[in-house]
């Protein structure tokens, strides 16, 4: 081991080892400052030819883009490209040769080199066991520092896929470290490399460390970097760990896929798992976790010591658990958290759509509304041209689940209202009924319609109908947990059928990692697109030895 480290020490030497080598450490979550985070000042740092970067007088943009193109450097990106989407290392490696050739040589930017690590770390990931590929990796980025390339976030997380292929998750986790201290932000993929190498390796307290250093960067795990934490923390018997992830996932998954269910039916199944838990417990501080938290968990750690029995169930439209008979609870939602949400949404449309104050004054006038309409989303279901008709009968279905005397809003880009099937007598005339009724607003053209029908439906905490999942990148940019949460409580998803449509209105408990009072768990899979099939749940229960104080009280008593 120590032989390779070398190696791979001297692979980078001078400049690059100064940034991935460093003498051992002690654990710790704190960021350390560094005076020189990298060797050398930089001679350039992007992707730009030197077509691009020294311009001709009055060249126009097109005829620079496309001077660039065919330069000696455009030519070897494009050819570096084709090789990235062929995964052709071989090629890849002949056409570096050539271009750092005394008789041939090409001026290399980040774009390049960023493209052969890439290249370098996925040979190295598919076979781990040979060290070519990423002796390679190292040899040329050590060629990028001579250079003076400054290296960027992908530059960086490419090699410590490489530090993580040669199975050294110790340098791998260094190159992220030094890449924040360097002021260069670290992201969710600079992480993994490190994560699922200490994970792989059965290093928990390696990987914990990473999951902190996470936490202070501000990064936030996803499924599959959990799913690795709770693996690893499993497989070496720590409850509290594991205890602590699944209330993690709780918060920030709600549900999970059927890999990482699998990974908890096999917790709870271990020995560990029934040997961990509390003798004795204060029952009143139980109920007040649960009130704290507005239902569904506690926090006071495993309550009680026995085998668990688990198994795969289902709930009833009331929540209730078919296995154990555990009625799930609904979990509240703060009233400061919708109207916070709300603004935030308002925000960020109105800094991209100035129309949409214009919208929020006419909410004014015409509003509340129990329920609000995705009418693009309605009348385009599973056909090619859009439907008033259909629209219309869902419009007519909604206020009856609603049973307002009051239409429901309907949000329709102008150009639907004006054009095509619109001009049709027959859908002219919903139209103008609804209008009639301050129930349509035609969103003006340039807007986009999803913040309009979000916002209302936030606003007057209505259902929405709409098959929308909402998983594009302007509903991301919401970027907090509350989002799930509202959806799964306001979304009214449709189906259709031969007697019409299907409303699949919001469940009356919460589809969230749920811990009971007595210490059971359900944990709800996720259930893809199919809104019909009955969603699967874990139902993890045990029969527990041990007493909270105030039975043990009553017993001693």
């Amino acid at each position: 081991m120590r032989v390779a480290a070398a190696a791979a020490a001297a692979a980078i030497r001078p400049t690059a080892a100064l940034l991935l080598l460093f003498p051992p450490h002690r654990r710790t979550t704190s960021l350390r400052r560094s005076s020189l985070p990298f060797a050398r000042p930089r001679r350039h740092s992007t992707t730009t030819t030197t077509a691009e970067s020294h311009p001709k007088p009055n060249e126009s943009n097109a005829a620079r883009r496309r001077r660039a193109r065919d330069s000696p450097e455009g030519l070897l990106k494009a050819k570096l490209d084709m090789c990235s989407r062929d995964n052709d290392l071989p090629t890849a490696l002949a056409l570096y040769e050539a271009a750092i050739s005394p008789d041939s040589l090409i001026p290399l930017s980040l774009g390049h080199y960023n493209c052969l690590l890439y290249l370098c770390a996925n040979a190295a990931a598919a076979d781990s066991s040979s060290p070519d590929a990423a002796q390679r990796g190292f040899d040329i980025f050590s060629r990028m520092e001579a250079d003076g390339v400054q290296p960027n976030e992908a530059t960086l997380t490419i090699l410590a896929r490489l530090a993580a292929a040669r199975r050294d998750p110790a340098m791998a986790f260094s190159i992220v470290r030094r890449m924040a201290t360097a002021g260069t932000a670290p992201h969710l993929r600079s992480y993994g490399p490190a994560l699922f190498a200490y994970c792989d390796a059965g290093d928990a307290d390696g990987a914990t460390e990473v999951e902190a250093h996470m936490d202070a960067s501000g990064v936030v795990p996803e499924e599959a970097e959990l799913a690795a934490l709770l693996r690893v923390n499993s497989a070496r018997g720590r409850p509290d760990q594991v205890y602590r992830l699944l209330h993690r996932a709780r918060v920030l998954l709600r549900q999970v896929a059927d890999a990482t269910a699998q990974l908890l039916e096999s917790w709870f199944a271990s020995h560990a798992a029934s040997e961990a838990g509390l003798d004795h417990w204060d029952a009143t501080k139980v109920k007040q976790g649960l009130r704290n938290g507005g239902g569904g968990w506690h926090g006071q750690g495993w309550l009680g010591k026995g085998q668990w029995t688990v198994a795969r169930t289902d709930m009833d439209k009331d929540g209730t658990c078919h296995r154990c008979g555990e009625k799930l609870v609904c979990i509240d939602i703060d009233p400061s958290e919708t109207h916070s949400f709300a603004e935030s949404v308002a925000q960020i449309a109105i800094n991209r759509d100035a129309n949409f104050v214009k919208f929020q004054k006419w909410l004014e006038c015409h509003g509340p509304f129990d329920a609000v309409i995705d009418a693009a989303n309605v009348g385009l279901y599973n056909r090619n041209s859009f439907s008033f008709y259909e629209v219309n009968r869902v419009v007519n279905g909604i206020q009856r689940i609603t049973k307002s005397k009051k239409l429901p809003l309907i949000i329709l880009h102008k150009n639907r209202v004006n054009g095509g099937p619109a001009k049709l007598p027959q859908n002219q005339k919903l139209l103008e009924s609804w209008q009639r009724a301050g129930a349509l607003y035609a969103t003006p053209p340039g807007s986009n319609d999803d913040w309009y029908w979000l916002y209302a439906a936030v606003i007057y905490r209505s259902l929405l109908v709409t098959n929308d999942e909402m998983r594009d990148h302007l509903f991301q940019l919401l970027g907090t947990s509350f989002f799930p949460r509202w959806k799964e409580k306001h979304q009214v998803r449709l189906t259709f059928s031969g007697r019409g449509w299907n409303f699949h209105l919001p469940p009356p408990y919460s589809i969230v990692i749920q811990e009971s009072e007595d210490g059971s768990w359900h944990v709800p899979t996720t259930n893809g697109d199919d809104i019909e099939k009955p969603r699967q749940w874990i139902c993890a229960t045990r029969k527990i030895s041990g007493k909270s104080s105030q039975a043990l009280a009553r017993a001693v008593g």
